[in-house]
């Protein structure tokens, strides 16, 4: 899997964390968050801002053992108006918790991959910051700007995530929906940097797999690696016009509507 650069990945989730915050002070507490209606914006501030102290807690504590993750979570300040600095230190005790030193250390990987713990925990606190900044600034009705590599990065791990040894035990309905006799799907991100991005899953009748590269496909989705990361995480329909499908629609609709690895 492509992943980020560390210290980029880090730098991102600083960034993302502060846009975040702007835009939950734009919106207002109470608002609606429209992407995840069943959420106002103080429970979006609080809930990145207490997964990142939580993240933090493990990799600080070098934790391996699952039985020991951190049941306590850190507290949302009652005034909104700190809530910028609150997670601006949030996002500060995480990337700090990730340091270079730290990348390689034991700590747990939800995921069972081959990832080390801490690298897996830097890609999931990415993700979840830059889809829920999406979500705070779809809140106060703000753009939200993802860079084409750092979108590409997040659905390398997305789709890590939907193929993960241990996605069957986290979303069984998810995995058993998922698997297939063969039928083959594409992303393919026209933006990035390098040039052509592309992934490729096959749809097995022991679960799903991908890779990276382009191979011909019952179905390609197209379109801007933003656009290709907010449709595979629901925060944007499939019909939205800046991705365009040739092949079986149904096939892709079928993958968006059992692929649980939502932020949130």
């Amino acid at each position: 899997m492509t992943e980020l650069n560390a210290e980029r990945a880090r730098r991102a989730i600083v960034d993302h964390t502060r846009r975040l915050a702007e835009s939950a002070a734009a919106a207002g507490p109470g608002a609606v968050v429209p992407t995840t209606p069943e959420w106002t914006v103080s429970d979006l501030v609080g809930h990145v801002g207490q997964t990142q102290n939580w993240v933090a807690e493990i990799i600080e504590r070098r934790i391996t053992d699952p039985t020991q993750l951190p049941t306590e979570v850190a507290a949302l300040p009652a005034d909104p108006r700190e809530w910028q600095a609150w997670l601006a230190e949030s996002a500060r005790r995480v990337t700090s918790a990730c340091s270079d030193d730290a990348l390689d250390a034991p700590v747990f990987n939800a995921a069972g991959d081959e990832r080390s713990g801490t690298r897996f925990w830097l890609s999931s606190v990415l993700n979840e910051t830059v889809v829920h900044g999406f979500d705070a600034a779809t809140a106060a009705n703000r753009p939200a700007d993802v860079d084409a590599d750092l979108a590409a990065a997040l659905i390398s791990n997305h789709f890590t995530m939907l193929t993960s040894p241990t996605w069957e035990v986290r979303r069984p309905e998810s995995a058993h929906a998922i698997r297939g006799t063969g039928q083959t799907l594409q992303w393919l991100a026209t933006d990035t940097a390098d040039g052509t991005r592309a992934w490729f899953i096959e749809r097995r009748p022991d679960g799903a797999t991908w890779q990276p590269g382009t191979q011909p496909a019952d179905v390609t989705v197209t379109g801007p690696a933003r656009s290709l990361l907010l449709t595979l995480t629901r925060r944007l329909p499939l019909t939205d016009h800046a991705v365009r499908i040739d092949g079986d629609a149904a096939l892709a609709r079928h993958w968006l509507d059992n692929t649980a690895h939502v932020s949130g």
